[in-house]
């Protein structure tokens, strides 16, 4: 795939790409979610995209996860042809057009969850090396024991690959779950040296992390013009109008 994508490396694009990543229940969607309402609030446009959302691969993933076909492979292409489209139709655009861009996962979490499932770590990486370096890549440290009663609190059943069940970690879905998101810590931790993931205490008040977000993003900012709104509607219809066209 990388052979046939633009390779972007780090970007010198006018725009801004901060992004969020975590083990379920780190509480980085609320933090992200509360930083675009404060950026739009400080006049700058805000473009955001998520994980494992293009249009181009929804009704395929759903198809192999209901009939439990997908194969740790299958799932590394599944979800880099997402990101691969995302970054062409969703993040490039808003880039050039000097918005901030916010991304609710990002490379690392095909990082994690691929290795963990057993892909070679330098394969996966080559896979995504045409993505744009986030201009501030923030990593939720939450304890797995935190995380767990988040997720078992807040949601009626734990998903069938969500909890690693495809792995054969135990015949219990939760105990699955556990031992899943503990490998995929275990990633993410090796990740914050090799790709310097700016760390977040995710134990500490909604508040007091918000304010470091913040603190952070600032400073990245700093020169950044906020951009007008008829210019990125301009971007975006052109992003638009390729999409159609393809």
């Amino acid at each position: 795939m990388a052979g046939g994508m633009k390779m972007y490396g780090k970007h010198r694009f006018p725009g801004r790409l901060f992004i969020v990543e975590g083990i379920d229940g780190s509480g980085k969607s609320t933090q992200l979610m509360l930083l675009k309402k404060w950026l739009e609030s400080e006049g700058y446009v805000v473009y955001f995209s998520e994980w494992n959302s293009s249009p181009l691969v929804h009704e395929v993933t759903k198809r192999g996860k209901k009939k439990k076909m997908l194969t740790p492979m299958t799932f590394s292409l599944i979800h880099a042809t997402d990101f691969a489209d995302r970054t062409e139709h969703h993040i490039i655009p808003p880039l050039k057009a000097s918005a901030v861009v916010l991304a609710d996962r990002y490379v690392y979490t095909a990082f994690a969850r691929d290795v963990v499932r057993g892909v070679s770590p330098k394969w996966v990486r080559e896979l995504y090396a045409f993505a744009v370096k986030p201009t501030v890549a923030f990593y939720f440290r939450t304890p797995l024991d935190i995380a767990m009663k988040r997720i078992l609190g807040g949601r009626d059943a734990i998903k069938y690959y969500e909890a690693g069940m495809d792995l054969d970690l135990s015949d219990d879905i939760e105990e699955s779950f556990r031992c899943f998101q503990d490998r995929i810590v275990g990633e993410y931790e090796k990740m914050v040296d090799e790709f310097g993931l700016v760390v977040i205490d995710a134990t500490r008040s909604i508040e007091e992390q918000q304010s470091e977000v913040r603190r952070i993003v600032s400073q990245a900012l700093e020169g950044t013009k906020k951009t007008r709104i008829r210019r990125w509607l301009d971007i975006a219809s052109l992003a638009k109008g390729s999409r159609e066209s393809i």
